[in-house]
């Protein structure tokens, strides 16, 4: 299946990911669930059928076999959202970018987001929002029109109402992709916990580091919490 998928990602270091998970997080457990989502994320693209897989990263990884790593440009996030569509476009083909946030996602996710862009009449982009309004997946036809995410303001609850417009002034038709619930907060944590596998590294990671609300009041810390500042390695495959 043709199509290329891009991950936009930070390498787990603690106090650079995951930071409002802190508290009731340490840092490195914040870290060790990043971790986890990004690991769960990068096997759903691995597992599904496209031309290339490119992770676009913030930081340092092992590479992966199978996977292209690219390195994140500078600036704002709707900067390193556009770079990474601008240096990864490859000969031809749709492109669907999604982030580490959203660990829930499925084979099938990824298909619906980048199957109508292969139809032939299709739509020109498929736009999954996410319950806060931003998005949790942007897929586009042409990917020359990423450029228009260096004007949008990122982490507001328009920014998924503006990209869509932003598309739209420039004549795509914009397919409307699942609702996700992305993961910012130990709320969220849980609650996209809870719609993964139970064995998941996500749903471990969760159950291990991120207290619920009976075990570590407002300002507490969750066990753990001590450790050695450093990366978290991905959990393996």
């Amino acid at each position: 299946m043709s199509g290329q998928v891009i991950v936009l990602a930070k390498a787990p270091v603690p106090g650079l990911v995951k930071t409002r998970l802190c508290p009731p997080c340490s840092p490195r457990q914040a870290a060790a669930v990043a971790a986890a989502a990004l690991a769960d994320t990068l096997a759903t693209v691995s597992a599904t059928a496209v031309t290339r897989r490119v992770l676009a990263l913030a930081g340092d990884c092992p590479d992966r076999p199978g996977w292209v790593t690219v390195a994140q440009r500078e600036g704002t996030l709707g900067d390193r959202l556009a770079g990474a569509f601008a240096d990864t476009a490859g000969p031809g083909g749709p492109v669907v970018l999604v982030g580490m946030d959203t660990p829930q996602l499925t084979v099938a996710d990824l298909r619906a987001a980048l199957d109508p862009l292969l139809a032939p009449g299709g739509p020109g982009a498929t736009l999954g929002p996410a319950a806060d309004g931003g998005w949790w997946a942007l897929g586009l036809r042409d990917p020359r029109h990423a450029e228009v995410l260096a004007d949008i303001p990122t982490s507001t609850a328009r920014t998924g109402a503006d990209t869509r417009a932003a598309l739209e002034r420039r004549g795509l038709t914009v397919l409307r992709l699942a609702c996700l619930r992305d993961v910012d907060t130990a709320a969220d944590a849980h609650a996209v916990a809870a719609l993964c596998r139970p064995d998941s590294r996500f749903a471990v990671a969760v159950s291990r580091h991120v207290p619920t609300p009976d075990s570590a009041g407002p300002g507490r810390v969750a066990p753990q919490a001590a450790g050695a500042v450093g990366p978290v390695p991905l959990v393996p495959r």
